[in-house]
């Protein structure tokens, strides 16, 4: 059965498919088969941006596909190792079945309150169908101060924070453009940030699927 992780969020904008695509390609990079679940039918930007790496010819090559349904999505996860949800921007019933059967929810959030008040508000929520859920800052820009509040407001929700971030840059965007992740970017510094952030979510995932075993395991 495969592993399941998502990437959910109350709005766009926030990096939730930036986030997806990092964490498919570093897995995909250790010779695990990924797909990407693509629930936004009305954007479909994740297989767009598939299309452009596959003209491109990067590897790892990664598989991505559209879904109208969260069960025709796990149906197709039989034949991969890890499923990577990139939902739709809402809190609908899709997005908490997504959750239901996720091993590890993350949902980003931009430094701003317009961001960080839905953020928490759709935590709280899908907190009900999840076992794992952490909060991630996403799009951060250069100030200290704004980054320090933005982890004080989520700091005082009862819910986990990683304690790492993705910055806002223009070279993230155009590795984006260039159907890239944010390890691949044509900047060292950028690619290393994205790699930290990266390996913060998959050591997150392997804690949560260790915890699920030892439940299981009674």
């Amino acid at each position: 059965m495969a592993l399941v992780i998502s990437l959910l969020a109350q709005k766009g904008g926030v990096g939730k498919s930036t986030l997806a695509r990092l964490v498919a390609r570093e897995y995909a990079a250790n010779n695990w088969t990924v797909k990407i679940a693509d629930m936004d039918l009305g954007q479909g930007t994740a297989y767009a941006w598939h299309q452009r790496r596959l003209q491109a010819g990067t590897m790892p090559v990664l598989s991505v596909e559209q879904f109208g349904s969260v069960k025709s999505a796990l149906k197709a996860s039989e034949a991969v190792d890890l499923l990577v949800f990139d939902g739709a921007p809402a809190a609908d019933r899709q997005t908490r079945q997504i959750a239901e059967h996720s091993d590890l929810v993350v949902i980003p959030s931009g430094v701003a309150l317009d961001d960080l008040e839905p953020t928490v508000r759709l935590a709280n929520v899908l907190q009900q169908h999840c076992n794992h859920l952490s909060l991630c800052l996403s799009r951060v820009g250069t100030s200290t101060p704004e980054l320090n509040e933005a982890r004080g407001y989520l700091g005082a929700t009862p819910h986990h924070v990683l304690d790492c971030h993705l910055l806002e840059k223009t070279g993230y965007r155009r590795a984006s453009d260039a159907g890239r992740t944010a390890t691949e970017t044509a900047y060292q510094s950028l690619n290393l940030r994205a790699d930290f952030l990266a390996q913060t979510i998959i050591d997150r995932l392997s804690e949560t699927t260790l915890t699920n075993s030892e439940v299981a395991n009674g």
